[in-house]
């Protein structure tokens, strides 16, 4: 897009540079192709008058009109196709503040570049054409640009001068932004410019009279930054690199703090061995420094030989430090970014942080529509593209955070072994410790679903708890109940006993939570697998069945209780008849 009579430079307040540090604001763009994000972008450079004059000299013609879009399209394929390729940043400044903007491509079929610009971002300036409104690509940058954390977005309404800036139509526009910022929990901030001309920009609008909020740049210079507190305990350095010890020095480890604070005398961590030591030196670009503070990139020195590798994390070894999870196995967003599909048990590597292991992808648990939003679940494979919740596993332990407490340990990127290429995206948004041992642990679906096994075996699968005192004859009315089902065509097995006690060290007859809970998980396996799970244990209270009932629910199996009454006069086949009618299994 093309601009004439640009503003001169001279007519844009510049005050004397301060001497004191300024903030730095970092910024992406989104949206979809032709809504003009490369031009309001060449307009912010030229309005505050953070243009080299070659650079606009290069891109004004004969006439004296000035492609400000060209400014950041620095590509020559960019120029020759009049889209945004690769994310291209630009560095502009006031007298208060200093920012750098992350162009990012609306062509879908660069949304992985989306990916890059907004990973580092304060702010996402949404562009839309007052024209098309909110269009499919709009969505999706916008949901891009929360799931990576940006939690403030402004919306600009861009090209209002080819509808004559009519206000009825940026209403519009302004609701359906409303609606999308609903679905994404958060508020929008609309404003209505034309970056061709530079109205609402930098400057307010003389033919825009109707609107009286904030311009473009007087909305980003408000925005307040506050920086994470700078605790030791939060400590987090991914170890990148080891330097050989050498005469007078020891061992370094060197890395960029991602949180908290590192100096001389720390109690330190090394995750995930979990050998510990103390900062004996510290050293950082600038030698007079103390402290060392996220995210500078710092190395160290500690008083003991322990065994730390790149890729490890050196955490705060206080004992009300915040730590991250050593996990194995982890929920996570993605975006997927190749062409070829992802599916239920492919293998890639994975980098995170500054290690790289191999990942398995255990389930695909929904995938984001794009034009609603929602999202639905039960997908078998992802597409380019595709924003999904996924459950991957890794071949080593990864430690990890969750990204909404950290940005750096909490993001992944995930690689083809053979090519190398860079295919998804994503954050950890959940992760279950390795070396969790509670009564509730994570539960690795299998890679068919439920539904599906029950269409290729016919057979749903069932637990049916048989409880009651020792003397009484549950275990006879197991066995009757296991020969009632298998004769009517059914697969059932009973799940306890001596054929548990003999294989798995679990004494079914003990009563004990412990085995009561074990038995429940083992009953779940069963029973996912199709088959009918007969359980007869001694009577437990009701917290241990509760428990139980917790593991069989979880994955949305029937479960049936009866109790066996040591009084009771029926034959062990007429119970078992009773339990069937009562459980309809």
């Amino acid at each position: 897009m093309t601009i004439t009579n640009p503003l001169p430079v001279s007519d844009v307040p510049v005050s004397p540079a301060p001497t004191a540090p300024r903030q730095l604001l970092r910024i992406a763009t989104a949206g979809s192709v032709d809504d003009g994000k490369s031009t309001l972008i060449g307009r912010l450079l030229h309005d505050t008058d953070s243009l080299p004059l070659d650079h606009l000299d290069a891109v004004t013609d004969e006439e004296g009109v000035a492609d400000l879009a060209a400014l950041s399209d620095g590509l020559r394929a960019e120029r020759e196709q009049g889209i945004t390729i690769d994310v291209a940043y630009r560095f502009f400044s006031t007298p208060s503040r200093s920012y750098v903007l992350a162009d990012t491509p609306g062509h879908e079929r660069y949304t992985r570049n989306m990916f890059t610009g907004a990973s580092n971002a304060n702010v996402a300036i949404l562009l839309v054409d007052a024209r098309a409104g909110v269009l499919r690509q709009t969505r999706r940058h916008a949901r891009i640009a929360t799931l990576v954390g940006v939690d403030r977005l402004v919306a600009t309404v861009n090209k209002m001068d080819l509808i004559d800036f009519d206000e009825s139509r940026f209403r519009d526009v302004e609701r359906e932004l409303a609606d999308l910022g609903a679905r994404l929990g958060t508020e929008i901030l609309v404003i209505p410019i034309a970056a061709k001309l530079g109205d609402n920009v930098v400057r307010p609008s003389s033919t825009m009279p109707w609107y009286t909020g904030p311009t473009l740049l007087d909305h980003l210079e408000s925005i307040d930054l506050v920086a994470p507190a700078p605790v030791a305990t939060e400590l987090r350095l991914p170890v990148q690199w080891v330097s050989r010890p050498t005469d007078g020095e020891r061992r370094r480890y060197t890395g960029r703090l991602s949180a908290g604070t590192v100096q001389i005398g720390d109690s330190i961590v090394a995750l995930p061995s979990g050998s510990r030591s103390v900062v004996t030196a510290l050293d950082t670009l600038d030698n007079a420094r103390d402290v060392a503070v996220a995210p500078l990139s710092v190395s160290v020195e500690l008083a003991d030989d322990i065994d730390v590798a790149r890729g490890d994390v050196l955490v705060s070894g206080e004992p009300d430090a915040h730590l991250p999870t050593l996990a194995r196995e982890f929920d996570a967003t993605v975006c997927w970014l190749a062409e070829a599909p992802l599916g239920v048990g492919d293998r890639l590597a994975i980098k995170h942080t500054t290690t790289t292991v191999r990942a398995t992808v255990q389930r695909i648990h929904s995938r984001l529509d794009p034009e609603t939003l929602d999202e639905h679940p039960g997908s078998e494979n992802l597409s380019l593209n595709d924003i999904a919740r996924v459950t991957l596993r890794t071949s080593a332990v990864i430690v990890t955070d969750d990204y909404a407490d950290n940005r750096d340990s909490g993001a992944f990127i995930l690689l083809d072994e053979h090519t190398n290429d860079t295919v998804a995206a994503g954050i950890i948004e959940g992760s279950r410790a390795v070396l969790d041992r509670s009564d509730t642990p994570s539960w690795v679906p299998s890679s068919i679903t439920r539904d599906e096994r029950v269409r290729r075996t016919g057979q749903h699968g069932a637990t049916i708890w048989l409880t009651g005192h020792p003397s009484s004859h549950k275990a006879a009315v197991a066995v009757a109940l296991e020969d009632a089902l298998t004769a009517s065509g059914r697969t059932a097995y009973i799940v306890g006993g001596d054929n548990v006690r003999g294989v798995l060290d679990i004494d079914a007859a003990a009563g004990t939570r412990a085995a009561t809970v074990q038995l429940a998980r083992l009953a779940r396996l069963f029973a996912d697998a199709g088959v009918v799970a007969i359980v007869p244990i001694s009577s437990a209270d009701g917290e241990d069945l509760a428990a139980a009932r917790v593991e069989i629910a979880a994955a949305g199996i029937p479960v049936t209780d009866h109790h066996v009454d040591a009084d009771d006069t029926a034959t062990p086949a007429e119970v078992a008849a009773a339990v069937l009618r009562a459980s309809n299994a």
